[in-house]
């Protein structure tokens, strides 16, 4: 079977690329944007920078804000409606996986009304046309949103998050500025850069990995592992060199799969709407440990990838545990939580483990799992 491989149109890299946002805008033929950015980016000035250029440009636009942290089916929907009333026939997405992950639904729904009522998208829908056009502009050097085929909605009926997998919904131009991230707390820039290094590590073992994504995932571990602590400290070099990594491993996992680290973050955003990177960085190093056993001589890479020294005399337990040690330690130095004992109840753990048994990710696992596997690795966290 042959492999697939879908990237954006186009992308734009580095210090004030969003510029070239008017210039791609006009040679597309594209008359109003619907820009779509969270509340917070656009109550501190963070949005204002692509209007600016909109602006300067003449470029007609209007901005829906509707969108929450972890997006619901009623962002979703109201969107929808906001974006046929606007008129515009592009969306502009601004913002992190949330804008992203709306934009995307929005734009899919508005040229497939047939999954207007949104979780029909979940898992591998087949939608028929392409979505809107999407311009995205990241202002976290985590998700890599702007580059893969993914986005994630919650259905708080079902207390749930929907993986949506669809090759029609990836933006078809990327302006990865590091400058729109420059405003990013501590916090947020350890959490969203362990998320893109949990992408990169897991891409890197999933089931569906081949040579062409395992360059894309080596390649970003060893940019995320140089540059995370940097970038958490306010390194303007560190912040580029995280807005390129966490890029790069976008490419690879958007086109190979996850696996269980993300189907065990996913219902803790859900129920507790724990930060999906937070979730994802203190599950990674308990999850390489359960699935070291599957992945042949990978964590040998990876150790070599995360700085670590003569992996190349060390046994297969040796370098196994110097990957996940490795892991352990970037994700202490950037101020992440050890364990889930302030976030996980422990009646909750059979609901939280049937849903991260259901996800999506699940299935690209490197080993094979099971709900009763899961509780234990839920149960070791708290």
């Amino acid at each position: 079977m042959a492999n697939r491989f879908i990237l954006n149109e186009t992308s734009y890299h580095g210090a004030g690329a969003i510029a070239s946002i008017a210039d791609e805008a006009k040679a597309r033929g594209y008359k109003k944007a619907f820009v779509c950015s969270d509340p917070d980016l656009i109550k501190f000035g963070v949005t204002k920078k692509v209007l600016d250029v909109l602006e300067g440009a003449g470029l007609p636009y209007e901005i829906y804000s509707n969108i929450k942290a972890n997006p619901t089916i009623e962002n979703v929907q109201t969107g929808v409606k906001a974006l046929a009333e606007s008129g515009a026939d592009y969306i502009i997405a601004i913002g992190g996986g949330s804008s992203m992950d709306t934009a995307k639904a929005i734009g899919i729904i508005t040229t497939n009304p047939e999954f207007s009522d949104v979780k029909s998208l979940e898992g591998v829908a087949p939608t028929k046309n392409p979505c809107t056009p999407i311009f995205a502009v990241p202002t976290t050097a985590g998700t890599a949103a702007e580059v893969t085929i993914n986005y994630v909605i919650t259905d708080p009926e079902r207390n749930c998050k929907m993986v949506c997998v669809d090759p029609h919904d990836i933006p078809v131009v990327a302006f990865v500025d590091p400058d729109m991230m420059a405003t990013m707390p501590a916090s947020l820039t350890a959490a969203t850069g362990m998320d893109a290094l949990t992408h990169a590590i897991e891409g890197y073992i999933t089931g569906g990995a081949w040579e062409l994504s395992d360059m894309f995932h080596i390649k970003a571990i060893e940019i995320i592992a140089k540059n995370l602590r940097a970038a958490v400290k306010g390194d303007a070099a560190g912040m580029e060199g995280m807005a390129l990594g966490q890029y790069v491993a976008g490419m690879g996992f958007s086109n190979v799969g996850l696996g269980i680290v993300h189907s065990m973050a996913h219902p803790l955003g859900a129920v507790y709407d724990t930060p999906h990177g937070v979730a994802n960085a203190i599950i990674l190093p308990t999850v390489m440990e359960y699935n070291a056993e599957a992945t042949g001589e990978k964590y040998r890479e990876i150790a070599r990838a995360m700085g670590v020294k003569g992996v190349d005399e060390m046994s297969v337990e040796e370098y196994r545990k110097a990957a996940i040690d490795a892991v352990k330690q970037l994700s202490t130095d950037v101020g992440i939580p050890a364990d889930l004992k302030d976030i996980v109840k422990a009646e909750d753990i059979p609901f939280l483990a049937q849903s991260a048994y259901d996800d999506a990710c699940r299935p690209g696992n490197p080993k094979e799992t099971s709900v009763a596997d899961i509780t234990k690795l839920y149960e070791s966290l708290i």
